[in-house]
């Protein structure tokens, strides 16, 4: 039966390596552990944070499982899936821009960059929009609906009302293709069509949709699609 870590010697112990040598020094299944806080009978917290290495692969495929996914692995239930579940939204939070002060998003590249760090690495598929007051500052950053890929049903109704209900000039849609390429389906181009017709039905301009996938991202407005669709 494996030893559990707190009768380690202290210049063993994930937590007291980090705390002399720093965390860039630990390994991954280490820095796990400390996440992890406890193992389980027969299993230490490092012993834990390899099989979950062993079952995802890597850093970034874990930071894309779902909770239930990370609930599958064995010792790996409730508090300890949450624990990881959090730790790696922080991780995504950290490259978004301050939501103190109002962001910006009036060129496209700046709207693909914060749509990037908000959307890579998820396992599910999510569908956000981006309200924007009149000088294209951020006004709210709205998840409108999520799922297994492919099968996320959108809403251009609650859409529109959002906006409304914001008092947003203009907006920038967004969704990701967790398991694809950043390129537009047929089903993606027609809802970005009935978005901008609707919108500019209510005096809301379509600033952009972004597809977000395998590390690029596909513009709408960069590719001059969305006078095409009008």
């Amino acid at each position: 039966m494996r030893r559990p870590i707190r009768t380690w010697p202290e210049t063993e112990r994930p937590r007291e390596r980090l705390m002399s040598l720093g965390p860039q020094n630990l390994s991954d299944a280490e820095l796990l552990a400390i996440l992890l806080r406890v193992g389980t009978p027969g299993k230490s917290a490092v012993d834990l944070g390899r099989d979950l290495l062993e079952r995802f692969g890597t850093l970034r495929s874990l930071a894309r499982a779902p909770l239930e996914a990370l609930s599958g692995v064995r010792g790996v239930k409730g508090a300890k899936a949450a624990q990881l579940a959090a730790a790696m939204e922080v991780a995504r939070r950290v490259a978004l821009p301050d939501r103190r002060r109002r962001v910006s998003l009036g060129s496209t590249r700046r709207a693909a960059r914060y749509l990037s760090a908000r959307l890579r690495d998820l396992g599910e598929e999510h569908f956000r929009v981006l309200y924007l007051d009149r000088l294209n500052r951020l006004i709210d950053d709205a998840l409108i609906a999520q799922g297994e890929p492919g099968s996320v049903h959108v809403s251009v109704r609650s859409v529109i009302s959002g906006a409304l209900r914001r008092r947003a000039s203009g907006m920038i849609v967004a969704h990701n293709h967790p398991t694809g390429r950043a390129e537009p389906s047929e089903e993606d181009r027609t809802l970005t069509r009935e978005l901008s017709r609707a919108a500019g039905a209510v005096g809301v301009k379509l600033l952009d949709h972004v597809i977000v996938g395998d590390g690029k991202t596909f513009s709408f407005a960069d590719r001059g699609l969305l006078d095409e669709l009008d």
